[in-house]
C-alpha cells in the first residue's frame, strides 16, 4: 500500500505548473515566467496587428484619394472648358472640328462613333463568350475545363496594340474582300477585334455565375425529366441571369474605355455616323490624337480632352451603377 494512503495527517509534497511541465518547483518564479512571456507576446501581436491596420488602411486611403484626384482634375479642367463653351452646343453640335480654325464642339460626333464600335463588339462577344461559358459549365468535362479556361483567358492578356494592328494588317484586307467598299480604316475591324479581346471577360464571369448555381437545381430539373439542355436554357442561366447581365455590362465598360484598337484601326476622322464601312473617330481615340503634344497646354483645345474624358467618365459610371443595380435586384440567394 503506498505511504500515506490512508494517513491524512501528512501533508503530500506541493506539486506547481511550472514552465516545463507539472512536478515540484517554487509557486513564485512560474507565475512571473508565465507573466513574463505573455505580456512579451502580447505586445508583439498588438505591435504586429497595428502594422497590419496601418498598411491595409494606407492602401485603401492610397486608392480613395487617387480616386478623388483623378475626378478632381476632371471637374476642375471640364468647368474650364464649359466656361468658353456653351454645354447645350457641346451636347447637340454634329460637328466636332476643335483642331480646326472653323471650331465645333459637338460630342455626339464622338459618342456615335464610340457607341458604333462597342455595339459591334457586343455582338461578338456575347453570343460566343456565354456559350463557352455554358459550355465549361454544363458540358466540359473536369480535366478538359481546367485546360480550356487559362487558354481562353490567354487573350486577356494580349497587348491592346497588338490587337490594334492585328485589325489594321490583317482583319482590314479580309473585310475588303468580302466588302470592297470599305475603307482602310474603319469601325467595323475595330469593333470586330475589340470584340474578340473582351470575349474573355463575358466568358470567364458568365462561367463563374453559372458554376455558382447550386447542384440541386439540376438535380431537380434532372429529376422532374428535363433534359440538358432544358435545364440549361429554363434553369442554369435564368439563375445566374444577374452574374451574367452583369458580365455583359462590364464588358460593355471595357469596350467603350478601350483606346488602342480604336485609334488604330479605326481611323481619327470625326464623322457623325453609324455606317461601319467609314473612318471614324471615338472619345479615347480623340485624347490620344490631342495627348501627342502638339496641342499647346491651357489652349481650349487642349481642355477638350478633360470634357471628353468627363463624358466618358461618366458614361462608364452610369454603366457600373446599372450593374451594380441589376445585380442586387436580381441575384438569387440559395442555401
Amino acid at each position: 500500500m503506498p505511504p500515506n494512503a490512508h494517513n491524512p495527517t501528512r501533508p503530500l509534497p506541493a506539486f506547481q505548473f511550472t514552465a516545463r511541465g507539472v512536478g515540484p518547483g517554487s509557486a513564485r518564479e512560474s507565475p512571473r515566467i508565465g507573466q513574463h512571456f505573455s505580456r512579451t507576446q502580447r505586445r508583439g501581436v498588438r505591435l504586429r496587428e497595428a502594422l497590419i491596420h496601418g498598411a491595409l488602411l494606407g492602401c485603401s486611403l492610397l486608392s480613395i484619394l487617387t480616386t478623388i484626384g483623378i475626378i478632381g482634375v476632371l471637374i476642375f479642367e471640364t468647368i474650364a472648358f464649359f466656361r468658353e463653351v456653351p454645354l447645350w452646343s457641346f451636347l447637340t453640335d454634329t460637328q466636332w472640328t476643335p483642331l480646326f480654325a472653323d471650331k465645333h464642339f459637338g460630342i455626339m460626333v464622338l459618342a456615335s462613333a464610340t457607341l458604333l464600335t462597342s455595339v459591334i463588339a457586343l455582338l461578338v462577344a456575347m453570343p460566343i463568350g456565354l456559350l463557352a461559358a455554358i459550355y465549361l459549365s454544363e458540358y466540359a468535362p473536369d480535366r478538359l475545363r481546367r485546360l480550356l479556361k487559362p487558354m481562353l483567358e490567354v487573350l486577356a492578356g494580349v497587348p491592346t496594340v497588338v490587337y490594334g494592328y492585328f485589325a489594321l494588317l490583317f482583319v482590314t484586307p479580309l473585310l475588303k474582300t468580302i466588302l470592297p467598299s470599305i475603307a482602310g480604316f474603319n469601325a467595323l475591324s475595330a469593333g470586330l477585334v475589340m470584340g474578340v479581346m473582351i470575349i474573355p471577360l463575358v466568358a470567364s464571369l458568365s462561367e463563374d455565375a453559372l458554376f455558382a448555381v447550386p447542384q440541386s437545381l439540376r438535380d431537380g430539373s434532372y429529376a422532374l425529366g428535363a433534359s440538358r439542355a432544358q435545364t440549361v436554357t429554363r434553369v442554369i442561366v435564368p439563375a445566374a441571369l444577374s452574374g451574367i447581365v452583369a458580365s455583359f455590362i462590364l464588358a460593355v465598360s471595357r469596350a467603350i474605355g478601350e483606346t488602342m484598337i480604336v485609334a488604330i484601326a479605326a481611323g481619327q476622322t470625326p464623322n457623325l455616323t453609324l455606317n461601319p464601312l467609314v473612318p471614324v473617330a471615338t472619345m479615347t481615340a480623340y485624347i490620344v490624337q490631342v495627348s501627342l503634344g502638339d496641342v499647346p497646354t491651357g489652349t481650349i483645345e487642349f481642355k477638350t480632352i478633360f470634357a471628353v474624358g468627363m463624358t466618358l467618365f461618366l458614361i462608364t459610371f452610369g454603366l457600373n451603377i446599372l450593374s451594380h443595380s441589376i445585380v442586387r435586384r436580381f441575384r438569387q440567394k440559395y442555401e
